[in-house]
């Protein structure tokens, strides 16, 4: 199963709760240019660059945006229509499936880059529907370990072979060298951005 990168969103609409990620928010756009990247070119020019014009880098982190927001709004709509879950939830469960011991309320927050808060709420949910149990430590009342059930490991592990093969449909209908090419730049920039600390 794919990792997924971490953006909170609450599952109510509060931004600042947050079971999990955006429900395909809107890419930001730069200087009157459209989301993803396109539209047409201005013809004032200033120092060279037509007045609006976004640097080429801007260009790609606008279409970056707009790709990985449409893919996850499909997702998300499929994975709530087929399984009646959210993708938070969903996240969350995959986050559980790696760790066979646990994780701590507050390693969970950590790896989905949520509040506690918000990974309570999550986990209230999943409790009640008997995805996962949640338990304290007898050395420390106040750890609350959550761990999936047997049950709610097999029904995750049947969502995410479904949750698979949608990711494969959506990026297997690029040509297998435009597949490469996009790879490669995406490996090339985190690289850039790892050497750079970010």
């Amino acid at each position: 199963m794919a990792a997924r990168p971490r953006r909170a969103k609450s599952e109510t609409g509060s931004a600042s709760a947050a079971e999990a990620w955006p429900e395909a928010a809107p890419a930001a756009s730069v200087v009157g240019v459209p989301a993803d990247g396109s539209g047409p070119a201005p013809t004032a020019v200033s120092d060279g660059r037509p007045v609006g014009t976004p640097h080429d880098e801007l260009r790609v982190w606008l279409r970056l945006l707009g790709a990985s927001n449409r893919i996850e709004s499909i997702l998300s709509s499929r994975i709530t229509k087929e399984f009646g879950i959210s993708l938070a939830r969903f996240d969350l469960l995959a986050q559980l499936e790696r760790a066979p011991d646990g994780l701590t309320m507050t390693d969970a927050s950590r790896r989905m880059m949520v509040t506690n808060g918000a990974i309570t709420s999550l986990v209230d949910r999943l409790v009640e529907e008997g995805f996962v149990t949640r338990e304290t430590r007898a050395e420390d009342r106040r750890t609350t370990v959550i761990r999936l059930t047997a049950e709610g490991r097999a029904r995750f592990l049947a969502m995410a072979a479904s949750h698979e093969e949608w990711v494969v449909g959506l990026i297997g209908g690029l040509e297998p060298q435009a597949r490469n090419e996009l790879s490669r730049g995406l490996s090339a920039l985190r690289r850039h951005l790892d050497a750079l600390g970010a």
